[in-house]
């Protein structure tokens, strides 16, 4: 049997991957889903969803399929084995994975796709929940350009912008995990800018409106920031993902990323502080609260 040309399947259906397909399906698009853990499919299901037991049905009943996992091994444990999304694509698919993982684990599964005839995607996503409730999420697009132009008016659905950063796989992340490591230096650059003010006499609250209302406030800055005074009822990216993003971001970069290394030594504080399920605003707090630079390098978190 054909997959659907016109159906949509979605592989990963948590606070980003759920937002996501909840307005695909507000769009009139058919979608087909699966999710590791079941209990996240019965709103999506009353929604209109129609499940499926495993990533392989997906591909069986969906021309395209969005990916949005946790990090790399999830990635390949969704695509890889007898029930994975590989065994069920052909030369009809296009797979665009949203998740923010390795650029070569993504050339790995990119190459497996085209041996099947399909084509891939890396579109990992910038911005939190409220921008994928909104739709105004920016993709950051690796692949081949025929592909994106397939699926614009889907992706449009979920994006305020697309951009893409050249044909190759991997190109949309590699620019994720920049955008990531900035994400984590400018709440460690925060929580220390918070230390002076603190020192000053100058209550948190008063210096988290003064900041925001000045030239350094950037859009991550202007919801995250908030969370160091008060956390969010749900965790928008936690303190355990930015950590993945900033080693995935550092790794075999020799030394040249310092700033990063740095960071990447407060997340495995945090983590190691049994936080990192929290908030990742968490690292504004560690360093706000002067806890320490954490482990030395190569120690575990």
């Amino acid at each position: 049997m054909s997959p659907d040309s016109r159906a949509v399947g979605f592989i990963g259906l948590g606070a980003m991957g759920g937002r996501m397909a909840a307005r695909l399906l507000a769009a009139g698009h058919r979608v087909h889903g699966w999710n590791r853990s079941s209990d996240r499919l019965a709103p999506l299901t009353a929604a209109g969803l129609e499940p499926c037991a495993t990533p392989r049905e997906v591909a069986a009943r969906a021309g395209t399929v969005l990916v949005m996992v946790w990090d790399s091994e999830a990635l390949l444990a969704v695509t890889e084995g007898p029930d994975g999304l590989l065994s069920g694509m052909t030369g009809e698919h296009v797979l665009v994975d949203l998740s923010t993982v390795e650029p070569h684990v993504s050339r790995q599964v990119a190459a497996r796709v085209r041996e099947r005839g399909g084509r891939m995607l890396d579109c990992p996503v910038s911005g939190s929940l409220d921008a994928a409730e909104a739709g105004t999420l920016v993709l950051l697009a690796g692949g081949p350009s025929g592909a994106l132009d397939r699926l614009r008016p889907t992706l449009e659905v979920l994006a305020e912008r697309i951009i893409h950063l050249g044909e190759d796989n991997g190109l949309g992340l590699a620019m994720k995990l920049a955008v990531n490591l900035q994400v984590a230096l400018q709440a460690v650059a925060w929580g220390e800018a918070m230390v002076v003010a603190e020192d000053a006499g100058i209550d948190r609250a008063a210096a988290t409106e003064a900041m925001l209302a000045s030239v350094i406030a950037s859009p991550m800055l202007r919801y995250r920031a908030p969370f160091l005074l008060r956390e969010p009822a749900e965790v928008w990216a936690s303190a355990a993902q930015l950590r993945k993003d900033v080693a995935y971001a550092t790794s075999g970069t020799g030394g040249r990323t310092p700033s990063g290394d740095l960071a990447l030594r407060l997340l495995d504080a945090v983590c190691a502080a049994g936080d990192g399920d929290r908030e990742a605003a968490q690292l504004m707090r560690h360093v706000a609260d002067c806890r320490g630079t954490g482990p030395a390098e190569g120690s575990e978190a």
